[in-house]
């Protein structure tokens, strides 16, 4: 009797494990007025949202040039890195957003001729639409973004442009846009703008290139956000996440840098992950 006790035990509890799983949905769509078109976005959603009445904080994950919202899911398996770090303990459980930027015109920024404007559709009308149909906490406490790469600039800008919003930043091998002004002429040129004149780089550089933005920012905005910067020994965007680096300091924002031993592919993303997560959660707790 009491070996088949213990085993009904042990079947109830390898079966309360199994059903502590999150779940992923990547092909969810919102309709943008401003893109003029549907837009796709990808969602994970914690073990006990189903089961629980409560709400959660938010991680709105970037993704890659080449990618769409399934990057994040596909190659970088945030399903099962999320649900072990939340089971673990070494995160909270929070919701992940992951928004396609890779359609229509790529990138998660404003073109320069006001054409495909990503950033406002991104404010403006995803993270409404998400916060109010998922239970999520809506306050800048409670809310990070992260990214790799092309993401990681939309990292960087999102809360560069809007540090009233975010808790946490993380970029990862963060792409971060032109140097100097002529630098910007390689960035316009790859997007579709030919020939661009002295005026649109200038305004491309004020606007995208994230030293400049950081040297003419305010301390105390900056260190409103929490700064999480990872980036690879031989990743070929060493330099633009070093001279970020170098920038904070000379402002003494505090801020992580992490140069760990990679480049620049999934599988140095996919062991960032769990530290992200438990980085953004430790803002989430903080008061």
């Amino acid at each position: 009797m009491k070996k088949h006790l213990i085993l009904a035990a042990f079947v109830c509890f390898a079966g309360n494990l199994l059903a502590q799983t999150g779940k992923v949905f990547d092909n969810l769509t919102v309709t943008s007025k401003i893109l003029k078109s549907e837009r796709k976005f990808a969602i994970y959603l914690p073990p006990d949202y189903e089961t629980s009445q409560r709400s959660y904080p938010v991680l709105y994950l970037l993704h890659g040039a080449g990618d769409d919202q399934t990057g994040w899911v596909q190659f970088g398996e945030v399903l099962r890195i999320a649900d072990k770090a939340i089971l673990d303990g070494t995160a909270t459980a929070m919701i992940i957003v992951m928004p396609d930027a890779d359609t229509g015109v790529r990138g998660y920024f404003n073109t320069i001729d006001g054409k495909w404007n990503y950033e406002d559709f991104f404010f403006q009308e995803l993270m409404p639409h998400v916060e109010k149909t998922y239970r999520i906490k809506a306050d800048k406490r409670n809310r990070a973004v992260a990214g790799l790469s092309m993401g990681g600039g939309g990292t960087f800008i999102y809360a560069l442009h809007h540090p009233e919003l975010f808790s946490s930043a993380c970029p990862l091998s963060a792409s971060t846009g032109p140097l100097t002004p002529e630098d910007g002429r390689r960035w316009l040129e790859r997007s579709g703008t030919e020939n661009p004149t002295q005026a649109q780089l200038e305004d491309y550089y004020d606007k995208f290139g994230v030293n400049k933005i950081i040297d003419g920012m305010e301390a105390e905005k900056l260190k409103s956000v929490k700064w999480y910067i990872d980036c690879g020994d031989d990743d070929f965007l060493y330099e633009g996440n070093s001279l970020v680096h170098i920038a904070l300091r000379k402002k003494e924002v505090p801020h992580e840098f992490r140069i760990r031993d990679g480049g620049h592919n999934w599988t140095y993303w996919r062991t960032a992950l769990p530290t992200v997560l438990s980085f953004v959660s430790d803002t989430f707790h903080q008061k």
